[in-house]
């Protein structure tokens, strides 16, 4: 029976130069199976023009307007956060090829490629459905994508004092954080930014949010895990009366006296996970969770 043609976009990491070899070996498994490509045009510019390496695709994007059935990011974790955010809403797979360090996201090796697109193909891989966060913002103006895959950040300015973030619940005030800032992490999130702040893991299906304070004043301030359905509203003051909101590591200015809202979002992410992958030999593989270093 013939393979019905699929259409695939492509995300890449602009500053990573080794990486020809792994694009050289996507695009010839796709084009063998006549597969539509489309390529970021950031990404096709830094491969053709300062990589030299010719790229016969389908098409050039700047935004991804056309329908697609997979998309396919190419670098780091960062890289793949960014393809999240540019696919947004359509819930369209994502499947991460790792060239760059950690790759707890993007993890399908450069050797694993032709693997990983024949799984895609044979239809032999699962999909992993992960929260996403949104953020309002009443009384100021948000600039960028309000989504996030792993955490909100409600930081301090270079190097200002720290911040007071007042905190409420559904509605109920929950604590004043006299810290460097406050991180709303997702489960995906919690081995990031919420882990190196002493947050806790969270299997990405626990429907959990965690709030972790980041350098708090008070050592009897900890993080705190609450449902995903919860809405988490946050005040700030600054002595520079401004401060930082990040998203996903996207950073925007904010002033003194706008109130933040951070909710669940009504779609999630779908990601491509190989049969052979499970959730906790990712962990103990990438983040050497439980190793004893007297070995």
């Amino acid at each position: 029976m013939e393979q019905r043609k699929l259409r695939f976009a492509l995300f890449g990491n602009e500053y990573q130069a080794k990486k020809s070899t792994a694009i050289q070996k996507i695009l010839s498994f796709l084009s063998e199976r006549e597969a539509a490509v489309y390529v970021e045009r950031a990404f096709y510019d830094f491969i053709t023009q300062q990589q030299h390496l010719p790229l016969e695709v389908t098409s050039v994007f700047d935004e991804l307007d056309v329908a697609v059935d997979y998309v396919i990011s190419m670098g780091g974790d960062g890289t793949f956060l960014k393809a999240a955010s540019r696919v947004g809403a359509r819930e369209i797979p994502i499947l991460g090829i790792n060239t760059g360090r950690l790759g707890f996201l993007a993890d399908v090796l450069p050797s694993e490629i032709e693997n990983a697109l024949q799984a895609v193909y044979d239809g032999t891989y699962s999909i992993e459905e992960h929260t996403v966060i949104q953020i309002e913002v009443e009384g100021g103006t948000l600039q960028g994508c309000p989504y996030a895959l792993n955490d909100i950040a409600v930081l301090k300015r270079d190097n200002a004092s720290m911040i007071s973030i007042r905190a409420n619940v559904n509605g109920e005030y929950v604590v004043t954080y006299q810290a460097d800032g406050l991180i709303v992490s997702t489960p995906t999130g919690s081995t990031a930014y919420n882990l190196s702040n002493g947050g806790p893991i969270v299997v990405p299906e626990a429907g959990i949010l965690c709030l972790t304070p980041v350098a708090p004043h008070s050592l009897n301030i900890r993080p705190i895990a609450i449902g995903d359905n919860s809405v988490v509203e946050l005040t700030v003051e600054s002595r520079s009366h401004n401060f930082l909101v990040a998203i996903d590591g996207r950073s925007e200015k904010m002033e003194e006296g706008v109130k933040i809202i951070i909710r669940k979002a009504s779609h999630h992410v779908q990601i491509i996970k190989r049969q052979s992958q499970r959730y906790f030999s990712t962990l103990r593989e990438k983040m050497m969770w439980g190793l004893d270093q007297r070995q």
